[in-house]
């Protein structure tokens, strides 16, 4: 397919929603990824009989991801656990799906209710919502300086957006746990989460599109002010590819690399540059023959240096792991988490909390230790600082976790943008429907 109806930069999350969109309402589609494989920076690796996520472990059910599953037709293999999250104050795993917030805080702190107070006000009114100035940490200081509860709310932070709470405005927190789906149902795909993906290309080859795996976009070719089509290097040599419309999954920055900064005025391409802010995570995967871990699904942290979360993935999904092997992730976010920092002491800090957290790991097997920063972060933008999915060129639009709607993040953002970015293109296209494929 040298010849298509629209064309995608990237098989990763943003990317594949995109394109199983328009593959649906009748665009001929060809995506072209660099690596052998779907996913990006949500995919999965097989070590040794482990599938090891990449990046993305959970996957939110009931919300716009699954709703994109159902209106394309791909299978949504996702298994929930009994208890999704538990938070680990003092010796105490809580459970506080019932008791939500009121529960955890009066765990935490005398003045529970104080902050509670507080997040009840920004549930109700706009105008109760502070500044995007003002930190999450110290919105929280205005009510208590208890470590636990500061520990707490940075590993939520750190959870959802790959920042401490340090560095996300409290805006962006509180309308994420009190005006957004919060993440309050997820669970783990059996083949790991590269299965979700296979799952969305199986739907665009159906419909008539590609997907070139191991092939690479040179760069984007630009005619009177819009693509027109890109250079692809595929299986050591060069191809052209023509297009009508085309989006892209690589980030706003690359983006401009990819089509020329040439062809883009200077305020745009100051704006992409003020606002490229990719955040940082290290991911542990470890598993152990032993179960480490007494919790279906994630166990949030309060006291502790670096580590955020661990997950438990063979409780639900066996399958990713051999027989008798129970398979972990621990997540963590270095400060700071936005620039440079110290690999070696930051992976050590995590191990340190790991043994504290955790009896027995010492004798796990750690399978890999991921660094995901710069140009393979967890997010390409920090949450309420995210850039524009639109560009100053009329048919190329962005995707992805770099233009992400407010307060949201992860996957479930790649998937709302996508769906945005698919009305854009249906609208844009309507009155002169693309010529060159089956739309």
């Amino acid at each position: 397919m040298n010849d298509c109806d629209v064309l995608v930069v990237g098989a990763g999350a943003g990317g594949l929603f995109t394109a199983a969109r328009l593959a649906h309402a009748g665009y001929r589609v060809l995506v072209v990824e660099r690596l052998g494989k779907v996913g990006g920076r949500a995919s999965t690796t097989e070590i040794d009989g482990f599938l090891v996520n990449d990046g993305a472990i959970v996957i939110e059910v009931g919300g716009i991801t699954e709703e994109t599953f159902a209106e394309v037709g791909a299978e949504f293999d996702v298994r929930t656990p009994a208890v999704p999250v538990l938070y680990r104050v003092g010796s105490k795993d809580l459970d506080v799906t019932r008791g939500g917030w009121g529960m955890l805080l009066s765990n935490l702190t005398r003045h529970g209710a104080k902050l509670l107070t507080g997040i009840g006000a920004a549930r109700k009114d706009d105008d109760a919502l502070p500044g995007s100035e003002l930190s999450t940490a110290d919105w929280v200081r205005k009510y208590t300086k208890n470590a636990a509860v500061q520990g707490v709310f940075r590993n939520m932070c750190a959870s959802v957006f790959a920042v401490g709470s340090e560095e996300l405005p409290a805006r962006v927190f509180l309308t994420y746990f009190t005006r957004k789906s919060a993440f309050k149902h997820f669970g783990f795909c059996p083949d790991g989460t590269i299965g979700l993906w296979e799952s969305l290309a199986a739907t665009i080859t159906a419909r008539g599109g590609e997907i070139w795996l191991a092939s690479s976009v040179e760069s984007l070719t630009v005619a009177a002010g819009r693509v027109t089509g890109a250079t692809v290097l595929r299986d050591g040599q060069t191809v052209a590819v023509t297009c009508s419309v085309a989006v892209s999954d690589v980030g706003p920055a690359a983006t401009i690399g990819l089509v020329g900064a040439e062809h883009l005025p200077a305020d745009y391409r100051d704006l992409i540059s003020a606002k490229d802010r990719p955040c940082s995570m290290i991911a542990l995967n470890f598993a152990s023959p032993q179960r480490l871990v007494d919790v279906p699904g994630l166990l949030l942290f309060s006291a502790t240096e670096r580590l955020c979360y661990v997950a438990n993935f063979t409780d639900t999904c066996p399958e990713m792991a051999p027989p008798g092997w129970n398979l972990y992730v621990a997540g963590s976010v270095p400060e700071p988490a936005v620039g440079d920092f110290d690999e070696t002491a930051e992976i050590a800090l995590l191990t340190a909390d790991l043994r504290k957290q955790l009896p027995g790991f010492d004798e796990a097997r750690v399978l890999s230790t991921a660094v995901l920063r710069d140009g393979w972060p967890p997010q390409r933008a920090v949450a309420g600082y995210d850039m524009p999915h639109t560009t100053p060129l009329p048919n190329l639009w962005n995707v992805g976790d770099g233009v992400k709607e407010y307060a949201n993040g992860g996957t479930t953002a790649c998937a709302e943008t996508a769906k945005l970015v698919v009305a854009q293109i249906v609208a844009s296209t309507a009155a002169t429907p693309a010529g060159t494929g089956s739309r």
